[in-house]
């Protein structure tokens, strides 16, 4: 289960006690995720704030200094609509507190379920919801620079080194110098917004073909939009086999442009900003496949699934939004 700090009972209350969200009621450990404690919480609910939310501790991989960014993020995204988590505010106004030496937050309980197989109507829906959140966040007031940025990714895969990447599967160490070409893209004349990032369906919570919540936050930065939907388009489109699924793709880009059409230079841009994204998910799995150690319960991801994904958009990418 991912709680990794105890908090008991008179902690628990304590804390919603801060919040102007009533009593708690109850308060039950989530085992998804793995950087961080959650808990689903329920109170008796006060004014219009609902009586279930998410209490997140957050334990590592997270500067607080990026916080303010992201928790501000998803208030500015919901008062303009968008499917997505508000923040709730303690009682002097402050998006999170400090628990146990550790930062908390309150966020809003979204319903939904993540879809496992996505539909092509799913897929456009996410598509819209996306474009939609770009148009919404491009008056946001603060930046984030992408920490896992093309360079990043090349930077992780060298450290890695050509022999251990060998060790997990012979076809990655080719990945090192595909890497180097991704990281020498110069995507600075692209639009930009703030961008989610990391929107596999496991991060969209859905009801039917509707969006209801756009989750995890965690990887948000100021970028660019299209580079947003190719992380979009690399995590939805496939099959388990990794066989790209034209019509979830198709529905996807369509889905995007009846909100936001693409410009010129993103369209012709796609397909390698796709391998940049692909190259981003082998470098992060490849480390952490390296990191884990062989008798530790965790189930790696393999990084040979965004491997196959890359050579997908290599050889077939430049048709991919043609017309």
């Amino acid at each position: 289960m991912a709680v990794y700090t105890h908090l008991g009972a008179e902690d628990l209350a304590r804390l919603i006690g801060e919040y102007d969200v009533g009593d708690l009621v109850m308060a039950k450990g989530i085992a998804e995720g793995v950087s961080n404690s959650n808990w689903l919480v329920e109170t008796t609910g006060s004014g219009d704030s609902g009586t279930r939310f998410i209490l997140t501790l957050y334990e590592r991989r997270i500067d607080y200094a990026d916080l303010p960014y992201f928790l501000g993020l998803l208030d500015h995204l919901a008062g303009k609509g968008c499917p997505v988590p508000r923040t709730m505010h303690d009682r002097v106004g402050a998006s999170w507190r400090m628990v146990e030496g550790k930062a908390a937050a309150l966020i809003e309980f979204l319903p939904g379920v993540s879809p496992t197989r996505p539909t092509p109507a799913q897929a456009r829906s996410i598509g819209a919801v996306l474009a939609n959140l770009h148009l919404a966040a491009q008056d946001f007031p603060h930046t984030r620079t992408n920490a896992m940025d093309f360079a990043a990714s090349a930077a992780i895969l060298e450290a890695c080194g050509a022999e251990a990447l060998a060790t997990i599967d012979t076809g990655l160490p080719a990945m090192i110098d595909h890497a180097r070409t991704a990281a020498a893209l110069d995507l600075a004349a692209l639009p930009r917004s703030q961008t989610h990032t990391d929107l596999f369906p496991d991060n969209v919570l859905m009801l039917g073909d509707r969006v209801t919540g756009l989750i995890d936050f965690y990887f948000a930065c100021t970028g660019p939009m299209v580079l947003d939907l190719a992380v979009t388009h690399a995590a939805w489109c496939f099959d388990a086999a990794n066989a790209y699924r034209a019509d979830c793709g198709a529905a996807l880009v369509e889905g995007y442009q009846s909100v936001r059409r693409l410009d010129p230079a993103e369209r012709a841009l796609f397909a390698d900003v796709a391998k940049g994204a692909c190259l981003r998910f082998v470098a992060s799995r490849a480390e952490d496949w390296l990191d884990t150690p062989d008798d530790a319960l965790v189930t790696r991801k393999d990084p040979m699934q965004f491997a196959r994904r890359w050579q997908f958009y290599h050889d077939h990418g430049a048709g991919l939004l043609a017309g």
